[in-house]
């Protein structure tokens, strides 16, 4: 056995520890050369096994041909195999703890055959060659606190699709002309950063990749590992920043997967009232194993630092840190203090945000957590979870049932636009309009908006307006900046011939002056996290559901002031408050961005409690974005 692929004493001992950051470069099939020999190196985990053996296309599938050796107390199985090569599939046969025989695809594997079939690919991960020297140069001292984060999610196998033949019904664009596309669209609207949802392999395209079996390889739908990295190379050439979405609450059941994977609960708890989602027909992995927790860990590094990740948005937080979420009573188990709180999925968090942060500076880690959990974003040393970003549930929540509501019931539900305000410093926090509110009978965003058509459309403007001016940074889900009107399905592309329609069109259009606009003001961006950032002009004008509020720059200048109109009434002799006597150019209104500026000058007259005011006659939903 060459010694560089042997696993060591010390990977043993780094392993058992939950600390052997690097465990994929070991574990997994990895192609090498043993005395003078081409071929690959397999190393799988499993403790309870009785034995353990490679199969493959290679070997006919014969479980009898190349039995793997276990090597040291902790239970991994290894071996070399001469002339097996990149693109051969491959299995592991396993006799378990009882007798029963299991063929399992490689946790560690980097690469899969395509859905339905089952079976690992060999892959040569280490041979793609980068060429984003400089954005990971600069990555290093990016701080998403003071910077413009504006997230277009996406998924990859639905933004475009090619039309269906015979031989490819899926019609799925692969990696790298998906980046060329998706470069191209994102660029030219202004987005920073895209999101992709289902990256990871998972069996069942009606999971959107929220059921993974495959955590370390790309899903093989839209081609090979090596073509992903180009993916990700491409966007960071073009200066747009990848987030994955990352599933570590929970994992399938079947048969290939990680469930019982040698014949014992391995990953997940044995105790089904630990270790299984009742809710989802899923398990929960073992969050207090140190081998399990390795595992979790080093595959988020494994696609920060492998693969050049920006970010990872982790799905379903909430579910991982209440020991109760989802169940009843009776199928749960309190923690050892009695309580609901899951102190080992804490801790992981913890030594996860804590690991990517120390070795990866400049890489965001996002929760998605839904709950009121204190300090998500706060630091580990002062007892939070060391998350850098936070979705923002609940505003999006009260954002959505104002939106809804017919403007003549708005004045009573006033609030909901303003709460969180009263909160907004407690995390860092994303805006957040993602594929979860335009699925499952919820309607996409236009047809969520009351009215006739037009009024949809202008509901929809002036609802984006307040988002993306209101602290925090921002997410939207593809198609709803074209106001997409079906709601959104894996099985077909987005409704692009909508742009045909001057309607869709104006809208995309007016979301690209939203985008541009915001990355060009830091008063949008900047000072999202203290109150030094934001001022109400008025909060309180609920019977005429005017919202208006100022967003600060850090160097005083080019502030903006924003004024957005909830209902379809006129308001030719509106006035508002402004801080200082000074000239409000307009910049954007109802209509999208301004050519030439408008300039209003401020008057000695009281309006808002303020010594000084503009006049702005203020349009059926009418916004006015200013710069003073």
């Amino acid at each position: 056995m060459s010694k560089k692929l042997e696993f060591t004493e010390l990977d043993q001992y780094l392993f058992g520890q939950g600390t052997h950051y690097d465990i994929y470069k070991k574990l997994g099939a990895h192609p090498t050369t043993v005395d003078g020999k081409r071929g690959v190196y397999f190393a799988v985990w499993a403790p309870n096994a009785q034995s353990v053996s490679v199969i493959g296309d290679f070997n006919d599938w014969d479980h009898t041909a190349n039995l793997m050796q276990k090597t040291g107390p902790i239970g991994v199985f290894e071996t070399f195999i001469p002339k097996v090569k990149a693109g051969d599939l491959y299995k592991f046969h396993i006799v378990g703890m009882h007798g029963e025989e299991l063929d399992k695809s490689d946790p560690y594997g980097n690469w899969a055959e395509v859905r339905p079939g089952t079976a690992s690919r060999v892959a040569n991960i280490s041979k793609y060659k980068w060429n984003d020297s400089d954005w990971m140069k600069a990555r290093k001292t990016f701080e998403e606190s003071s910077s413009p984060m504006s997230i277009y999610e996406v998924h990859p196998g639905s933004w475009r699709k090619h039309p269906a033949t015979e031989d490819d019904p899926a019609g799925f664009y692969n990696y790298r002309e998906f980046a060329h596309e998706l470069a191209k669209y994102v660029k030219d609207m202004g987005y920073t950063h895209v999101e992709l949802m289902g990256i990871a392999e998972h069996p069942f395209d009606g999971s959107w990749g929220y059921q993974v079996t495959g955590y370390y390889a790309p899903t093989a739908r839209y081609g090979s590992p090596e073509d992903f990295k180009y993916m990700v190379d491409y966007l960071h050439k073009n200066k747009i920043g990848v987030i994955l979405d990352w599933v570590p609450a929970h994992f399938p059941k079947d048969a290939q997967g990680l469930a019982n994977f040698d014949g014992t609960a391995l990953y997940e708890h044995a105790d089904p009232r630990q270790g299984e989602h009742p809710d989802w027909g899923t398990k929960i992995f073992n969050y207090g194993r140190n081998e399990v927790k390795n595992f979790l860990i080093a595959n988020a590094l494994f696609w920060v630092e492998e693969c050049h990740v920006d970010g990872l948005r982790v799905d379903a937080v909430a579910s991982m840190l209440y020991l109760d979420y989802g169940k009843q009573d009776g199928q749960w188990v309190a923690n050892k203090y009695g309580d609901n709180k899951n102190l080992e999925a804490i801790e992981l968090f913890r030594h996860l945000n804590s690991m990517i942060k120390k070795r990866n500076p400049g890489v965001v880690m996002i929760a998605e957590e839904s709950t009121a959990w204190p300090m998500v974003t706060g630091s580990p040393e002062d007892g939070g979870l060391g998350f850098s970003l936070k979705w923002n549930m609940g505003w999006m929540n009260d954002f959505l049932e104002y939106m809804k509501q017919d403007p003549y019931f708005r004045k009573y539900n006033h609030n909901k636009m303003t709460f969180a305000m009263m909160y907004a410093y407690s995390e860092h926090y994303i805006l957040v309009i993602s594929h979860d509110e335009v699925v499952h009978l919820k309607c996409s965003m236009v047809n969520k908006m009351p009215g006739y058509p037009d009024d949809k459309f202008k509901n929809l403007k002036t609802a984006y307006t307040f988002m993306f001016c209101h602290p925090g940074k921002k997410l939207l889900f593809m198609g709803q900046e074209f106001a997409q009107l079906r709601e959104w399905s894996e099985e077909r592309e987005l409704d692009w011939y909508l742009l045909e329609e001057d309607p869709h069109k104006d809208m995309q259009k007016f979301v690209k002056g939203l985008l541009h606009l915001y990355k060009k003001y830091p008063a949008l961006y900047a000072v999202d996290n203290t109150p030094e950032g934001f001022e109400w002009i008025n909060a309180d004008d609920g019977d005429r559901s005017i919202f208006s509020f100022v967003r600060k720059s850090p160097t005083k200048r080019n502030n903006i002031l924003v004024v957005c109109n909830f209902t379809p009434v006129e308001r030719p002799d509106y006035r508002v408050g402004v801080p200082k006597k000074k000239q409000y150019k307009l910049i954007m209104n109802e209509e999208g961005m301004l050519e030439k500026p408008v300039v209003y000058k401020a008057e000695k007259k009281e309006s808002d409690n303020r010594d000084y005011s503009v006049a702005y006659p203020l349009a059926p939903y009418g916004v006015g974005v200013f710069v003073y």
